[in-house]
């Protein structure tokens, strides 16, 4: 029969390698796909969207996610259930949020279930370098710090429905933010292309913009649609 000591030795050191599992899982990644897309095609879907409980979010684009991903096009997720969303730990920031963050899914919302999951799936997983408010924070910081929409109007790039190809569109971003970035299409009710997110990368500490080691597998057509929202 294992004595007394000795069990608790054992679980102990058992927990010590669960938090060690935890820690590891949450600092083990090589940067950020900081993801925004663009409400007009999120809503020209046959699922179409919600308009949240505070409004039409503007015409901009909204802020989808940060996600820390692996070199190789893998990503953790999910890296530390004892460390849940908890919505008083951005209160000070949610109107910011609801503005700049904003929820399309249905039924409507106020954005807490959309923080939440993008917290518990994808926060968790850079605990150690950005708390709860640290998250939401730095994704505010790196939205105001792109500027999507600015940077293609000034190319002429304009949300009304129109084509452009895909090439003048990563210009006109490049152009602005001197990096390349990822572009994702999605299809309308009548199967056009249309522009729907878009893939900047950034370092592992949410702050400085990086070539992207590896872009998405956008499925975007040589002309794109820019619908209107």
């Amino acid at each position: 029969m294992m004595k007394s000591s000795s069990l608790v030795f054992l679980l102990s050191q058992i927990l010590v390698l669960q938090q060690l599992a935890v820690f590891c899982a949450s600092q083990d990644f090589d940067f950020f796909y900081f993801v925004l897309q663009w409400p007009g095609a999120y809503c020209d879907t046959k699922q179409s969207c919600c308009y949240p409980t505070t409004g039409k979010p503007a015409a901009d684009f909204g802020i989808h996610g940060l996600w820390p991903n692996y070199n190789d096009g893998s990503y953790p997720s999910n890296c530390d259930n004892s460390n849940s969303f908890n919505p008083s730990s951005i209160s000070s920031i949610k109107r910011q949020l609801q503005s700049e963050w904003p929820t399309l899914a249905c039924p409507s919302g106020d954005g807490n279930k959309f923080w939440g999951h993008e917290w518990d799936k994808h926060g968790t997983c850079s605990e150690d370098i950005l708390d709860q408010p640290g998250y939401f924070q730095a994704g505010l910081k790196l939205k105001q710090q792109t500027d999507l929409l600015g940077a293609l109007q000034n190319a002429g790039i304009n949300p009304n429905g129109k084509f452009y190809s895909q090439t003048s569109i990563t210009k006109a971003i490049r152009d602005s933010i001197g990096i390349t970035p990822g572009l994702e299409c999605n299809v309308d009710a009548s199967g056009n292309s249309q522009l729907y997110q878009i893939y900047i990368c950034v370092d592992t500490s949410a702050t400085n913009l990086i070539e992207c080691p590896v872009l998405p597998r956008g499925k975007c057509s040589s002309r794109i649609e820019f619908p209107i929202f």
